[in-house]
C-alpha cells in the first residue's frame, strides 16, 4: 500500500469497473482516497469493485451505475457525490468506440459515442469544478486517447469526441488556472492520451485484424502495433493509473491544460 497522500480526498472515476478506469481507481484508493466507482455493472460487479477499492486502501468506496448518455442521470450521480462531500478528483474515463467507415456511421452510433466520450465529461466537469475552486484544490483528469491528437480511418465519432475532449479540457484548465494556491494544490485539468493499451475496448479491432491473419491473435496485435506504435509494445492499465495518481497530487499543481501521450512514440512521428 502506498502512503496515504490523498487521505481525505474524494475521487469519482467513471468507467471504473474494469480496464484503465479500474486501474486508476485502485491507484487512488492505494493513496488513501475515498473512491466513487462507476460503470455499467450488475450488483455483483459493482460490489466487487467497491471491495477492490477498500482492499487497496480506500478510506471508503461507493458504486454508481448512471447511464452517461443521460444528462439527468449524470445530474443525479453528481448530486449523490456532492452529498458524500463532493469530488476533489474527477477521472472521466468512461468511453465508447466503434470502428466504422465514414459512410457507414448511423446517427445513433454518432450520438451515443459523443454523449459518453464528450458530453458526459462536460456535464461532470461543470458540476465539479466550482466546488474544487471553492476548496482551492481539485483535479480533473480526462482519459482522452492518442486519437485526441492524431486521427485514424474508421473512427470518425471516436476521434471527434477525443479531439473535442482535449479542447474542452484546455478551456477548463485556462478558466480555473488561478484557483487555489501552490500550498493548497490548486485546480488543474489535464488529459492522458493512451495509445495501444491492454483493455477490452480494443478487442473488436484485434478480432477484425486476426481475421486477416488466419485467426492468430498474437499476429493481429503485432500487426496493429507495427502499424502505429513504434515501441511495438502495449501499455498496461496500471501504468496509466500511476500517471493519473501523480497528476492527482499537490506536486502537480502547475501541470494543467496538458494532453500527455502514453503511446510508444505514435504521436512523435
Amino acid at each position: 500500500m502506498q502512503a496515504a497522500t490523498l487521505s481525505g480526498r474524494t475521487a469519482l472515476v467513471t468507467g471504473s469497473v474494469q480496464g484503465i478506469g479500474h486501474a486508476i481507481a485502485l491507484a487512488l484508493a492505494g493513496a488513501g482516497a475515498r473512491v466513487a466507482v462507476h460503470g455499467p455493472a450488475d450488483d455483483a460487479q459493482a460490489a466487487q469493485a467497491v471491495t477492490d477499492m477498500r482492499a487497496a486502501g480506500a478510506e471508503d468506496a461507493r458504486a454508481f451505475v448512471s447511464d452517461l448518455r443521460d444528462a439527468a442521470a449524470i445530474e443525479a450521480m453528481m448530486d449523490a457525490v456532492e452529498g458524500w462531500g463532493g469530488a476533489d478528483i474527477v477521472i472521466n474515463n468512461a468511453g465508447m468506440q466503434r470502428t466504422l467507415r465514414f459512410a457507414e456511421i448511423d446517427a445513433g452510433t454518432w450520438n451515443d459515442i459523443l454523449a459518453v466520450n464528450l458530453s458526459a465529461p462536460f456535464h461532470i466537469m461543470q458540476r465539479a469544478l466550482p466546488g474544487m475552486a471553492a476548496r482551492g484544490y481539485g483535479r480533473v483528469i480526462n482519459i482522452a486517447s492518442v486519437h485526441g491528437i492524431v486521427a485514424s480511418v474508421s473512427k470518425a465519432p471516436y476521434v471527434s469526441s477525443k479531439f473535442g475532449l482535449v479542447g474542452l479540457s484546455r478551456v477548463a484548465a485556462l478558466e480555473y488556472a488561478d484557483a487555489g494556491s501552490r500550498d493548497a494544490g490548486g485546480v488543474t485539468v489535464n488529459c492522458i492520451c493512451p495509445g495501444w493499451t491492454e483493455t477490452a475496448i480494443i478487442e473488436p479491432q484485434i478480432r477484425e485484424r486476426a481475421a486477416q491473419h488466419a485467426g492468430d491473435r498474437d499476429a493481429a496485435i503485432a500487426s496493429l502495433l507495427a502499424e502505429k506504435q513504434p515501441s511495438r509494445r502495449m501499455s498496461r492499465p496500471e501504468e496509466i493509473g500511476s500517471l493519473a495518481l501523480w497528476l492527482a497530487q499537490p506536486i502537480a499543481h502547475n501541470v494543467t491544460g496538458a494532453a500527455i501521450p502514453v503511446d510508444g512514440g505514435w504521436t512523435a512521428q
